[in-house]
């Protein structure tokens, strides 16, 4: 035991003296060879002056008049970019500075044209404005008796089931409200349940005026009401699609609330709860209490999901709620009525006259210089952020993305002039083409602008127009124009 401690010892005291060794060895040939290196080593002062990147902001808005686009230039790059021939008559436009709010140039810019879906820009100013960026819309379920009822909230984005993950935002779902209502029954001792469902936060006709069943059928709208899942949008088996999919042009349902309730009536089925009979239409006592309830995300998500997509359904849902909080009818008319109060309340009072809130009925008119208003008020306040964010992004984004829109090509104009630095909500029905928006000119200005061919010439040349709206579009994020 002794002479094997001798032999430890001896072997650690010669690996000691050959590490000290070798650390001497390294510590002669460190110098030479980090010299080799050419490290880099710190100055003992600056070798060259930076200049600015960018000059001082303009925050006393001194720029002068001679930094804007002139009217006269601004005339004739339009006119080139909008011939008659593709746009039809009456093409009303209105181009301002965004800082200055001065008009730059207006052509019929106060004509009343039918606006499609840059409705949807007062929908969204007046439903921020009444209800705030973090209102949320509830669906609950509700008990009375041995009943318990589906309750609309009027939320536009309720789906059955999750989305694909790569679908945003999340939404609320039937799935988890029924595995809620189901372990609130489970927890009262009951397994069986009449279902009844309530659509009475909305009244009025399903159908605007000037809707047809043929926007049903082309899978542009459902009717509205309060309950409705997965917007209304059906797979080929005729079972509501779990998928925000814009690009779905199949027939949604004509009964979204009936659809929704068997659904619901369904996941109870499935999470241990029988449904007696079929799901019957009721009225819920405000009395009765909620045993579940989900939640949307919040109206600013939502509106940057709507402006992207240009969502139907999404607008005229948004428009009830600012109805209901400003105690008007929950119907079209009323809905209408509101968002055009607000906007008025807000000081947008140029001309607009609306019977919906999506820009889907004829029968809308709308101003070109009403839609600069808008934007230059969504442009001014925070509370209105989600106006501008949610706008597509030329070549990007939304309706201003190849194959996304009769808009679409604007991305590619010009060699890309409008890419990334236009951004606009488009809208286009029949024989009418609009797009109103922001564009940075080539000097670095935000510039405001609203293009409307209310009458182009056929429907056959309804690409034709928005093509020349592009065209415009792009040429006013090129145009120097001074």
């Amino acid at each position: 035991m002794h002479r094997t401690r001798t032999t430890a010892v001896f072997t650690l005291a010669l690996l000691n003296v050959f590490t000290l060794g070798a650390g001497a060895v390294v510590a002669h040939m460190l110098p030479p060879r980090l010299a080799a290196l050419h490290i880099p080593t710190t100055a003992s002062g600056p070798l060259i002056a930076a200049a600015p990147v960018l000059g001082p902001a303009d925050t006393a808005g001194t720029l002068t008049p001679a930094g804007l686009p002139t009217a006269a230039d601004l005339a004739t790059m339009l006119g080139a970019a909008l011939p008659a021939a593709d746009t039809g008559p009456s093409v009303g436009i209105e181009v301002a500075d965004a800082q200055t709010g001065k008009v730059l140039y207006a052509d019929n810019a106060s004509a009343l044209a039918a606006p499609a879906s840059t409705t949807k820009l007062m929908t969204s100013v007046a439903a921020l404005a009444v209800l705030g960026p973090d209102a949320r819309f509830a669906t609950t379920v509700r008990q009375q008796s041995g009943t318990i009822v589906l309750v609309g909230g009027g939320d536009p984005t309720l789906a059955v089931n999750q989305y694909p993950s790569s679908d945003y935002p999340r939404p609320a779902t039937l799935a988890s409200l029924a595995a809620r209502a189901a372990r609130a029954l489970k927890a009262q001792g009951r397994r069986s349940v009449r279902l009844g469902y309530d659509t009475s936060l909305y009244t009025g006709p399903g159908l605007a005026p000037g809707w047809s069943d043929s926007l049903v059928d082309t899978g542009n709208v459902t009717p509205i009401v309060s309950l409705e899942a997965d917007q209304g949008r059906l797979t080929l088996t005729g079972a509501l699609q779990d998928d925000d999919d814009p690009t779905n042009y199949r027939a949604r349902t004509m009964d979204p609330a009936g659809l929704t309730a068997a659904a619901f009536a369904s996941l109870l089925e499935r999470d241990g709860i029988a449904v007696t009979g079929a799901p019957a239409e009721v009225t819920a006592a405000a009395s009765a209490p909620v045993i579940a309830s989900v939640s949307s995300p919040t109206l600013a998500v939502i509106e940057e999901q709507m402006l992207l997509e240009s969502n139907n359904v999404i607008a005229e849902n948004l428009a009830r709620h600012v109805a209901v909080a400003m105690g008007m009818p929950a119907t079209f008319s009323g809905a209408a009525d509101a968002v055009m109060t607000e906007a008025r309340r807000l000081g947008v009072t140029t001309p607009v006259h609306l019977v919906d809130a999506s820009g889907l009925s004829p029968d809308d008119g709308i101003a070109p210089e009403t839609l600069v208003r808008v934007l230059a008020l969504a442009a001014s306040r925070p509370q209105f952020r989600a106006v501008i964010t949610g706008l597509p992004v030329a070549g990007f984004a939304g309706t201003l993305v190849a194959g996304d829109s009769d808009f679409g090509g604007i991305g590619s104009l010009d060699n890309g002039a409008a890419r990334g630095v236009v951004r606009a909500k488009t809208g286009n029905l029949g024989t009418v083409a609009a797009l109103a928006g922001l564009a940075y000119d080539r000097g670095g200005r935000l510039l405001l602008f609203a293009i409307m061919t209310p009458q182009v010439p056929g429907a056959g040349l309804l690409q034709k127009a928005a093509d020349a709206i592009d065209s415009a579009a792009a040429g006013l994020a090129q145009c120097g124009c001074r």
